[in-house]
């Protein structure tokens, strides 16, 4: 699969399942953002949960039991909802968009501040201490999951990809689980390579070396 040479006709649809609180997850979003640049490929934004993920573990993988979690996720859900994809799509950006005063390896930002950002009103932040979205929540995570074949056992987690070609045939997996964000060609390159791997008849996992810290900005931004 090389580089866009023809039109909309050939593109491929990559529906993505996300925890916003989830840093790997973000560095694997904007690869998928390169990638567009490069290769015949839109994005569309989809919600899963870490929290209804790990619901009924007598563990805590996620180190939260106040159940934090749920908050970026709820507004993420309304954000869809009432605004639509590209909405939801700004504002995952902006959520952790950082700014010069902050940390790279600060967590997400405000929600306030990432609404107002991504040009939607900051009063969205309210459904994060609601129930109201829940539902959707759980129905978003439910088709990820049935799609990758998981459950809420959980033998994969954030993100969840789907890829649909122009010939309909999907390609489903997890991950892949980045440290660093590719940039230009290389992202091309680890997209063909991705879907060469996981559209494989038989293929099930593979995994690379320990997790590195996550590094939030491209090198060299």
């Amino acid at each position: 699969m090389g580089r866009a040479t023809s039109g909309a006709a050939d593109r491929m649809i990559a529906d993505f399942w996300f925890d916003p609180s989830c840093p790997y997850t973000w560095i694997t979003s904007r690869w998928l953002l390169e990638v567009e640049k490069v290769r015949p490929v839109e994005v569309r934004w989809h919600v899963m949960s870490l929290s209804v993920l790990n619901e009924g573990r007598d563990d805590d993988p996620e180190g939260d039991p106040e159940g934090y979690l749920w908050v970026p996720v709820r507004v993420c859900a309304a954000v869809l909802r009432e605004h639509g994809q590209q909405a939801l799509g700004r504002f995952y950006t902006a959520l952790w968009t950082r700014g010069d005063d902050r940390d790279e390896q600060d967590w997400i930002g405000s929600l306030h501040d990432a609404l107002a950002a991504a040009g939607l009103p900051r009063e969205l932040a309210e459904a994060g201490t609601s129930t109201a979205y829940d539902e959707a929540v759980r129905a978003s995570h439910a088709e990820g999951m049935r799609l990758i074949g998981g459950d809420t056992g959980g033998h994969v987690g954030t993100p969840v990809v789907a890829v649909t070609g122009a010939d309909d045939e999907r390609v489903v997996f997890f991950g892949p689980v980045l440290s660093r964000i590719p940039t230009g060609e290389r992202a091309g390159r680890l997209w063909d390579g991705t879907l060469l791997v996981a559209g494989t008849p038989g293929f099930h996992e593979l995994k690379g070396p320990p997790h590195e810290e996550p590094r939030l900005r491209p090198d060299g931004a």
